[in-house]
């Protein structure tokens, strides 16, 4: 009986520490989503992201990350990504188009009635130490965009 008990704790243990060891390795080099303010998003309001240093070489994928509510007038969403490598001043400019509801009506994001939507921006390859300054805005017609309640950015190493 006693034996039994030992084998029980050392199995939970091994699969406890499994779990804690793979939550830890992941690729994700830098994940953050800043608020625009409630009134709406005014085209002159950058967000700026800072990641880095960098803890790896390799190739990154870059996505930007957006969460809107039924405010939202818009099917589309057009945001220019201006992204700076350092020290290298290196420089890219992006402009992405974002499909956001359907022709039928239907929004494509996840959720009830907040919508969260992930887009595939670019692959960089970044240095050990480098530094990823990232600028978010949006360029559509209206000045003011209301329902956008968040903007993120998410850096993730490929294996």
């Amino acid at each position: 009986m006693q034996t039994n008990r030992y084998i029980l704790l050392y199995i939970c243990t091994a699969v406890l520490s499994s779990l804690f060891l793979a939550g830890c390795n992941s690729n994700t080099a830098y994940n953050h989503y800043e608020h625009t303010p409630v009134a709406g998003w005014e085209r002159n309001d950058t967000l700026f992201f800072d990641a880095g240093p960098i803890i790896s070489s390799g190739q990154y994928v870059e996505e930007v990350g957006l969460r809107i509510n039924g405010e939202y007038p818009f099917t589309g969403l057009n945001l220019v990504v201006e992204q700076t490598i350092e020290p290298s001043h290196e420089r890219h400019s992006d402009t992405l188009c974002c499909s956001l509801i359907s022709e039928h009506g239907v929004a494509k994001g996840r959720g009830i009635s907040n919508y969260q939507y992930i887009f595939h921006l670019t692959t960089l390859k970044l240095e050990q130490g480098d530094k990823l300054r990232v600028a978010v805005r949006h360029d559509m017609k209206r000045e003011i965009l209301p329902g956008i309640a968040d903007i993120g950015v998410r850096l993730t190493r490929m294996e």
